[in-house]
């Protein structure tokens, strides 16, 4: 028996008459946020870059859809085989210029066969073909932004020149600021999100993800405050009992030491 053969027939056991109590209680629904919570633990791990640390949390990802498998064979829907020969299916279609005759001139090339095969599928299975229709609502809101402009930008519904996108930016914040002085809440939101979609359409152009630009500037914060909550500790201070001047200087400190 492989690894994965073991894998799937110990999730098969947890799941049954005599397993886990817990693992019996799950629905697709109910373990939607472990999918989501396990990538992301995953993609912390990557940017550890601690091999041990990603092979754990690839196993966790594999276990999730090991798990979504064994309940959909439990009603005799699809089973794990049955997902495993349907990537591999696709995977061949897709890459025509592997697997068949088709030639490329670079990976650009590539993405357009891949979007080109993709919309012939959809026709085919009677699906609508919007340009925009397949991506993901529950994506993260910045990096759903990112894949609605490089979906609209492939059908040359895009800015030229990148100095055109940062003189939007531009528009947007003043307008978002002005909607904020006239006190219009409501507005000031949808500015705010014109601002923000403004923001990420620049970090294409300068090909910046900004998901992960926020995420590593999130991380830089998060450490600089825990500097500043230990050097008050050594002061038998806390950041609710010190002053704003006090953390603006070991914030400054912070910001040369990490």
């Amino acid at each position: 028996m492989s690894n994965f053969d073991r894998l799937v027939e110990i999730m098969s056991r947890l799941r049954g008459p005599d397993g886990c109590p817990w693992d019996r209680d799950q629905t697709h629904e109910s373990l939607k946020p472990y999918l989501i919570e396990e990538a992301y633990e995953l993609l912390e791990a990557i940017d550890t870059k601690n091999d041990q640390d990603i092979r754990d949390e690839l196993g966790d990802v594999l276990l999730q859809v090991v798990f979504h498998a064994q309940l959909a064979r439990e009603k005799s829907r699809f089973t794990i085989e049955d997902v495993a020969e349907a990537i591999s299916e696709k995977l061949i279609r897709r890459h025509p210029h592997i697997f068949g005759d088709t030639e490329v001139d670079d990976a650009d090339h590539v993405v357009r066969n891949w979007e080109a095969i993709k919309s012939q599928e959809k026709k085919e299975k009677g699906e609508t073909d919007s340009v925009l229709g397949s991506i993901p609502l529950a994506l993260p809101a910045l990096q759903r932004a990112r894949r609605i402009q490089q979906r609209a930008s492939k059908v040359g519904f895009d800015w030229e020149k990148v100095g055109e996108v940062a003189d939007k930016v531009k528009e947007e914040m003043d307008e978002f600021l002005e909607a904020h002085a006239n006190g219009n809440a409501d507005h000031a939101e949808e500015e705010l999100g014109d601002l923000l979609f403004a923001l990420v359409n620049l970090s294409r152009f300068m090909d910046i993800c900004p998901e992960e630009a926020l995420r590593k500037t999130m991380t830089k914060f998060q450490s600089r405050f825990e500097y500043i909550e230990a050097e008050l500790a050594k002061q038998d201070k806390h950041p609710r009992t010190a002053s704003l001047e006090e953390m603006d200087l070991l914030w400054e400190k912070a910001k040369k030491a990490l």
